[in-house]
């Protein structure tokens, strides 16, 4: 990360140990405390018919448990701390009031005031606790890395140019307002300001999302981050730090995440539920078994319920889940960052695509060759081919990539005409490509036939290059379309959302309508259901998303340029396409590894199976509770059924086993549907 990153944190801001490698050094000590509490308890020793003694065995228990009490289970009563001042219950709460409990207790017990050895079963559950949420702490996503990505796409540091010329090196963050810099070929733009010596092809993919390189010339604006990628500029720095483009999209992204952080688990609210139900318990079963004047029996009854309440199978179900269904994701090229967005997507009710680079393949391809009378298509692209063959911009390399296939031809005498086009010869004849602006300077007009190829291929929003024969005069042979591709499979992931129930498909581009319409109708988007957002500018995308919020409707948005970054963060799930710049990887809560759009359907399919496998486990540790509980609080106790805190540990055990074994089956889930 670079040094100037406004964004810095250090990691302390994170709630204090919800770190992944916090849980799971907790875990693994736990672990090994764990291990001679439970060997030395008299309670299993008796179970399983072994006899262990030594002096100071009676010690093992209460003082390993403490140290189990207090460092392993830490982080839950500093979370109970936290949901008791927010006034939300949840899962923190229940698990830090089952190991007081039960911790209170033992103590007691080893003072001999209660015949409760519920040592082992404080350190299990401290245990397995602390292994759930290291689960869970490792498959969600660290929202901090959009920041450092953004921050990344700065140089760290600039050549300023002194009065008389010379460049110096200098940090980012000495620049001032007014400074002169150079910016070299292959270099990026250290700040926003205008250019005011030079003219290059800059590539601003990373701010505009589009794919075609633009040129800027003096006078021009151009923007922190963009690359100039064929020659040098001079530009005078307008906007530093904090005011420049880069920073107001990463002041976006961080206010987006921050929103969306407060969506609530599926657990904590099934949690919060049980908290009530177990404390009523609880108080209810103190009551009575206290009227009925028997103390000793009320308190062990009352641990017994707190402890069978204490979400064993919830704690672990849901990471579980998540953990498995980050895997099988993975595994199938679908990178989970944030599981709040994975359970979020099985309720989206519209896609929101970006054009560039999500449906079309971000890079242009020849997509048409025109030719007048007396030339042949396939002469035209040979001989445009060979003119082009030493230039590095991207529509040269896919008219060249495009004649690989038809007869090659030389050229030679190759010169760059700047900003125009280029000329060289081929079999002894001076040729040139380039565009418009090299028709009007030699002042050629384009014959009719080619014109009305030229008008077709424009309103689809391909770029039109005219070969020309250079001599006393020059004239037009033919003409050729580059457009950006339409991704084979993106129709068929229009298709597949359809089939999954989701009622509307957007699409958003900065493009021209005739273009973005074209697109639409190839990809078979419905008129009235389906939705075009063109000429949409870099800024807007973000509205646009809390627009469609604001019709009730919950969007997935897939993207991949830096300027989706804020957007696909705003989104109620933001999915990134992996060929993508990293920063809209970074503000994703998903990443799709490979850039196939098919893969938002698969990620829909994931998010169903994986909370019909929470909704399952919930159930089993919703229908355990409701057995449990009341034999735990000694209901039946008066015919001779009672629930023992020791049984209840092991009914306890065998639903986490259920629970886990379950949640296996996730791997079965397929991610790609049959074709």
């Amino acid at each position: 990360m670079s040094h100037h990153d406004p964004h810095h944190h250090n990691g302390h801001d994170k709630h204090a140990g919800h770190d992944p490698v916090e849980f799971r050094r907790r875990f693994w000590l736990s672990l090994a405390l764990t291990v001679p509490i439970v060997a030395t308890s008299h309670m299993v020793m008796d179970w399983l018919g072994y006899e262990l003694d030594f002096p100071g065995i009676d010690l093992v228990g209460p003082v390993l448990g403490t140290v189990v009490f207090g460092y392993g289970g830490w982080p839950f009563l500093q979370g109970a701390v936290r949901e008791i001042r927010d006034r939300a219950p949840g899962m923190m709460l229940l698990i830090a009031m089952a190991i007081t409990v039960a911790y209170g207790a033992s103590l007691a017990t080893s003072f001999g005031a209660f015949d409760l050895d519920f040592w082992w079963e404080l350190a299990a559950l401290v245990t397995i606790m602390l292994l759930g949420h290291w689960q869970e702490m490792k498959a969600i996503g660290q929202a901090q890395g959009a920041l450092s990505a953004l921050a990344a796409l700065l140089p760290d540091d600039a050549e300023r140019l002194a009065p008389d010329g010379t460049p110096h090196r200098v940090a980012v963050t000495d620049l001032s307002v007014g400074d002169v810099v150079l910016v070299r070929p292959g270099a990026r733009v250290p700040a926003d300001g205008t250019v005011i010596d030079g003219r290059a092809e800059l590539d601003e993919s990373m701010i505009t999302g589009e794919s075609r390189p633009v040129s800027r010339a003096t006078g021009d604006r151009v923007v922190a981050g963009t690359v100039a990628t064929d020659a040098a500029l001079r530009v005078r720095i307008e906007a530093v730090g904090a005011d420049t483009a880069l920073a107001g999209i990463q002041r976006l992204v961080g206010e987006a995440q921050q929103s969306s952080g407060r969506a609530q688990a599926l657990a904590d609210r099934f949690a919060a539920w049980l908290f009530y139900v177990a404390t009523a318990t609880a108080v209810l079963t103190l009551a009575v078994w206290s009227l009925s004047g028997s103390l000793d029996e009320a308190v062990v009854r009352t641990v017994t319920v707190l402890v069978i309440a204490c979400p064993h199978a919830l704690g672990l179900a849901i990471p579980l889940v998540i953990a498995l269904s980050t895997a099988v994701a993975a595994q199938g090229g679908i990178l989970v960052k944030d599981r709040l967005a994975l359970e979020r997507m099985r309720t989206v009710d519209t896609v929101l695509f970006d054009k560039t680079g999500t449906l079309t393949r971000g890079q242009h391809a020849l997509t048409g060759v025109a030719a007048t009378t007396g030339t042949t298509e396939r002469d035209v692209l040979a001989i445009a081919a060979a003119v082009e063959a030493d230039s590095e911009h991207p529509l040269a390399r896919a008219i060249v990539s495009a004649a690989d296939q038809s007869g090659r031809r030389t050229a030679s005498e190759f010169r760059p005409m700047t900003g125009r086009g280029v000329r060289a010869d081929v079999d002894g004849v001076t040729y040139a490509v380039g565009g418009p602006a090299l028709l009007r300077e030699l002042d050629v007009t384009v014959p009719d036939d080619l014109d009305g190829h030229r008008q077709v291929w424009s309103r689809r929003g391909a770029a039109v290059l005219y070969l020309l024969r250079l001599g006393d005069d020059a004239v037009v042979l033919g003409a050729l379309a580059l457009a950006d591709e339409v991704r084979p499979e993106a129709r068929q992931a229009v298709a597949e959302l359809r089939a999954q129930g989701i009622r509307k498909i957007v699409m958003i581009t900065g493009d021209a309508r005739p273009v973005a319409e074209a697109v639409a109708a190839e990809l078979g988007f419905r008129s009235g259901e389906d939705e075009v957002f063109a000429e949409v500018l870099p800024a807007e995308k973000d509205d646009t998303v809390t627009g469609l919020q604001q019709r009730g409707l919950r969007v997935a948005m897939v993207g991949d340029g830096v300027n989706d970054a804020p957007a696909l963060a705003r989104a109620n799930v933001g999915i990134a396409i992996g060929a993508g710049t990293d920063v809209a990887i970074e503000s994703a809560g998903v990443v799709l590894a490979s850039s196939d759009p098919r893969g938002v359907s698969a990620v829909i399919r994931l998010s169903r199976a994986a909370y019909r496998k929470m909704l399952q486990n919930l159930a089993w540790a919703a229908g355990y509770n409701v057995v449990a509980l009341p034999l735990a609080a000694g209901v039946l106790a008066w015919a001779g059924v009672a629930l023992s805190p020791a049984v209840a540990a092991v009914l306890m055990s065998a639903s986490t086993i259920v629970v886990a074994l379950n949640a296996q089956l996730l791997r079965r889930v397929e991610l790609r549907p049959p074709d």
